[in-house]
């Protein structure tokens, strides 16, 4: 454990950013798995609803450093391309 003043504030710093770290990638993953969730339901309203929603969340994610921006753009272009699947599934 640390023993001089400042590594001690760097420690709790380190922790208070690991907190927010997983609160903010928690919020990602559920919004992720709901999204999915109504693609697997051919929810196609709900799909583009939670869609435009989750790309907010992942967005903000990247835009606080907690996941890079490469990754957030990866993610939202997948989920893009199932919902846009999606919809030309039931459109067909």
């Amino acid at each position: 454990m640390a023993n001089h003043k400042s590594a001690l504030k760097r420690a709790k710093q380190s922790e208070a950013r690991r907190m927010r770290n997983r609160a903010r990638k928690s919020r990602m993953k559920t919004a992720i798995r709901k999204l999915e969730e109504a693609i697997r339901a051919n929810a196609v309203a709900e799909a583009e609803q939670r869609l435009r929603e989750t790309t907010s969340i992942i967005a903000k994610t990247a835009a606080k450093g907690t996941i890079h921006r490469n990754t957030a753009s990866r993610k939202i272009s997948r989920l893009s391309k199932k919902v846009n699947m999606l919809k030309a599934a039931q459109s067909a």
